[in-house]
């Protein structure tokens, strides 16, 4: 179980703001009159209609305390508003500074392309294959096709050679009758 200062404790921290949006956050305020929930402005509104009433009553010090509630709820959302903008504005001149970069960088890159077309020394080369035997036309990069290299209007086509038919080995004639000798053996001759 725990211990009521614990409770009471953890309760008193409740209404404190943890950094959050406080503009939009809804509080529960403990005035003399009972308790008002509402977000800040609600809270401030409200107190000042309480503070009215207790003025037209001839209430002065109900009035003059729940002027003081209004007044510490009306601080919290100054506050809150004031740091809400500041971090607007840093957020702004983050922004501005991220796009004069881009900016810079847009520029210079244009001025780096505008030189490089400007000076054909400084344009991407292409790569040397190799190189043609002098008395050799330079190589257009394309395929060379029969067309391309007689004026010929109707090329002739070429024969080609008639290919030998290939000689092959005879095939061994089986020794049925003999007895299989040794390789290193030689045959005797016959009495």
């Amino acid at each position: 179980m725990r211990s009521s200062k614990s409770r009471s404790r953890a309760k008193n921290n409740r209404n404190r703001p943890s950094g959050g949006n406080v503009v939009n956050r809804v509080f529960d305020s403990s005035g003399p009159e009972g308790k008002v929930r509402g977000t800040p402005q609600q809270i401030i509104d409200k107190y000042n209609q309480l503070a009215r009433d207790a003025q037209l009553s001839n209430d002065r010090v109900a009035a003059e305390n729940f002027q003081q509630h209004a007044e510490h709820y009306l601080r919290l959302l100054s506050e809150a508003q004031r740091e809400m903008e500041a971090r607007r504005e840093e957020q702004e001149r983050q922004n501005r500074e991220r796009q004069a970069e881009r900016d810079r960088e847009r520029a210079e890159r244009q001025e780096r392309e505008a030189a490089r077309q400007a000076d054909p020394a400084e344009a991407p080369q292409p790569d040397v294959m190799g190189f043609a035997p002098e008395d050799a036309a330079p190589e257009s990069g394309l395929v060379e096709t029969p067309e391309s290299k007689g004026g010929d209007a109707a090329p002739e086509k070429k024969e080609k050679p008639a290919r030998k038919p290939r000689a092959r080995k005879p095939k061994a004639a089986p020794a049925a009758e003999e007895p299989a000798a040794d390789k290193g053996d030689a045959p005797e001759a016959a009495e």
